[in-house]
């Protein structure tokens, strides 16, 4: 790959957003349960019975899930690419401290935890292996920051039940 000149010019529009993530899994109905039977998601609508669309308040999907190349197939060995984490973004503290109680209700493990600074966020993994970072930002004028204005991101470890306590309200 060339440098960074070769790869165009100019900066990605700031108000483009990730829309929404589309997985492979092995088995439909326990990818749902998952995400519609613990986290919450809504199913929208699904495509003949290998795809479904589920999302957070009415919005067409935000996460698609299919066995078009998948049905019955095992997670990527450690070692190899492929995807992270997904990320789901909550409005506020008090709604990541519901997911938190929701998985663990679900006994749903937790893979971890962390406070980044910018943000809190819990980890966990779904059927299928993939990763799933939940998480809610704090406001930008809570960021930490250098003396200069720049972010200053780190990762230690999350209070945990600070954030059931916010989730219960």
């Amino acid at each position: 790959m060339g440098d960074s000149a070769d790869r165009g010019s100019g900066s990605i529009d700031p108000r483009a957003r990730i829309g929404h993530v589309h997985l492979k899994v092995a088995d439909l109905a326990r990818a749902l349960d998952f995400y519609c039977g613990v986290l919450g998601f809504e199913l929208t609508t699904t495509y003949g019975s290998q795809a479904a669309f589920i999302s957070a308040g009415g919005y067409h999907h935000h996460i698609g899930l299919n066995t078009w190349e998948s049905q019955g197939g095992s997670p990527p060995p450690p070692g190899t690419t492929g995807l992270f984490h997904l990320a789901v973004l909550f409005p506020d503290r008090a709604s990541l401290g519901d997911a938190l109680l929701r998985l663990e209700r679900a006994g749903w493990p937790l893979t971890g935890a962390a406070d980044h600074g910018v943000s809190e966020a819990i980890y966990t993994e779904d059927p299928d292996g993939n990763g799933v970072e939940l998480y809610f930002d704090r406001p930008p004028e809570e960021w930490p920051r250098e003396a200069d204005g720049s972010l200053v991101m780190f990762t230690e470890p999350l209070d945990l039940e600070s954030l059931r306590a916010a989730g219960r309200g």
